[in-house]
């Protein structure tokens, strides 16, 4: 294998947790409250984002989960693995990683088609 060749990622088992989940801008991180509610909150130069669960929200996300089989955090390919074939399907997405897995939030009125889109790229998805 020559040094520009990757190996492919493997397929992952992705589940979908429960409820539905709404992404806010934070500004000042002294204003985000640590709740339950809260899934992610990812700190960037422009201030960052949170994901917080939210049912009642009419433009919610669905997230997946990849975590539960945890990767090495040096493994490649793992979250191009899941949002490639996403991408190709023309389903948007937001992603966030902890240490032991990536979440992937997909808006939820397209939840049933990422998860067909997943399943045909080869990943188990726990609905």
């Amino acid at each position: 294998m020559n040094g520009s060749s990757m190996p492919a990622a493997r397929t992952q088992n992705l589940r979908v947790l429960e409820g539905r989940f709404v992404l806010e801008r934070v500004s000042d991180v002294r204003t985000v409250a640590l709740e339950s509610d809260l899934l992610a909150l990812v700190l960037g130069p422009d201030g960052g984002a949170a994901m917080r669960r939210d049912d009642m929200a009419e433009d919610g996300w669905a997230a997946l989960w990849n975590g539960d089989d945890a990767h090495d955090p040096e493994a490649t390919g793992m979250l191009s693995a899941i949002v490639a074939p996403l991408a190709a399907g023309g389903l948007p997405v937001w992603t966030a990683a902890s240490y032991d897995g990536d979440l992937v939030l997909v808006p939820s009125d397209r939840l049933e088609e990422a998860v067909d889109v997943l399943r045909r790229a080869g990943h188990q998805v726990a609905v």
